[in-house]
């Protein structure tokens, strides 16, 4: 006979666990996963960012381009709008799936599987319709992959070591970049060809994470109703505080060149703007590592989400009032660095202080709109802010949504 725990079903990667019984001391052996499992998950993570930013940046608009004409415009906007709103819907929903059937791995399998397909039907689409078409489909796969993928984390990995999670998830989004770099080298201009080393890619690096059975980890102690409330109170200024981030970083990739651009003196080359944005990432993942390290050894997340929030409002003021470029540079370089971290530590603080572990995958799906509601509002904000060529309004309200960020984060009162 096997031995289990009443709180698990015998394979604790087949199933979500309900942690509603045993309380572990924090340090106890039970409370900690493996290195191997954290690096590996972080892998499967950095794969959902291959699996979209090369085709969402680079290859959908020229897709589009080829096949609208001079509506190329107005039909990418209908297919990341339809997009934004089934991504939306089927994170909550297959997020909601995987809380009921107790299970990640297969709704895993199969969002990664489905993708693959999802990309032979972008690719056979032909007109403008039936590419928005594939898109919203696309959407729906991606997200079957991604809702249990991101529960998966708080399953598994505890509190003690959400930090250093964090640290690993925040050089996710650099793999995409790199992905989209890769696509369009010498040789694989052809869209069949693209579509393949993606999905090749992607497929790499989440596939191995089947491969481990993760620790199983100590329950966590029951939570009374009053806890309980405390926690959905604070889940919301959490929830608006991300918001108000990920505006303003929707805002600074859409417009992130035109801003230099529109900068006096000599013009800025895309060259440029390109390696900023890349050196900031660079230097984003081990400040990320190391403040999430420090945050698992002191036990707190808001202070350093409160003092990445403030550092982003600093850099977004100095982007705004400068008039010199290697100064925009910098402040920009301060801005990427802590949204990235802000971002890192806010995700697995969320995991954190989720008021139920048998609803982990819809809470998360709920929180994933905090990523997809600023595609919508991002763009709208920056055509009414925008005067001229001056971006000084744009950047200083932006810098009072960061302020206004760090204020929710300071009025939360749990602190897991």
């Amino acid at each position: 006979m096997i031995p289990t725990h009443p709180a698990y079903c015998p394979s604790s990667w087949w199933c979500a666990p309900r942690r509603d019984h045993v309380t572990a001391e924090p340090n106890a052996p039970g409370n900690r996963q493996s290195t191997r499992f954290l690096l590996l998950y972080a892998l499967a993570y950095a794969g959902g960012f291959v699996a979209y930013v090369p085709f969402l940046t680079i290859l959908l608009p020229v897709k589009m381009a080829v096949a609208a004409g001079d509506l190329k415009v107005e039909w990418l906007a209908a297919a990341t709008l339809l997009g934004a709103i089934a991504a939306s819907i089927a994170n909550i929903a297959f997020g909601w799936a995987s809380d009921l059937t107790r299970s990640r791995r297969p709704w895993i399998a199969a969002g990664l599987a489905l993708t693959v397909a999802a990309y032979g039907l972008i690719h056979f689409a032909s007109t403008p319709a039936m590419i928005v078409a594939a898109i919203v489909g696309w959407q729906i796969t991606l997200n079957l992959m991604l809702a249990p993928l991101a529960a998966l984390a708080a399953d598994h990995v505890p509190d003690a070591q959400k930090g250093v999670l964090a640290g690993l998830l925040g050089a996710g989004q650099p793999f995409g970049s790199v992905a989209a770099i890769v696509v369009t080298l010498p040789g694989i201009e052809v869209e069949a060809v693209q579509f393949a080393v993606i999905c090749a890619m992607f497929a790499a690096m989440v596939l191995p994470l089947f491969a481990l059975h993760p620790r199983p980890i100590a329950p966590e102690p029951p939570v009374s109703a009053e806890q309980r409330l405390v926690r959905r109170r604070d889940l919301t200024l959490i929830w608006f505080a991300r918001l108000f981030v990920q505006v303003a970083c929707g805002v600074l990739f859409s417009f992130f060149l035109y801003y230099f651009q529109s900068l006096p003196g000599e013009t800025v080359s895309v060259a440029t703007v390109a390696r900023t944005g890349g050196v900031t990432m660079l230097v984003a993942i081990p400040l990320a590592l190391l403040l999430g390290r420090a945050s698992d050894r002191i036990g707190a997340r808001r202070p350093f989400l409160i003092g990445a929030a403030l550092a982003m409002a600093l850099g977004l003021g100095v982007m705004g009032a400068t008039t010199t470029v290697p100064v925009a540079i910098m402040a920009y370089g301060l801005f990427g660095c802590a949204s990235s971290i802000f971002l890192a530590l806010q995700a697995v603080y969320t995991m954190q202080l989720l008021p139920s572990p048998n609803h982990r995958g819809r809470d998360l799906g709920l929180f994933n709109l905090t990523n997809t509601l600023p595609q919508l509002l991002s763009p709208v904000l920056a055509v009414t802010l925008v005067s001229g060529r001056s971006f000084a309004t744009l950047m200083g309200t932006l810098a009072l949504l960061a302020v206004g960020s760090a204020v929710l984060v300071l009025l939360v009162r749990s602190e897991r």
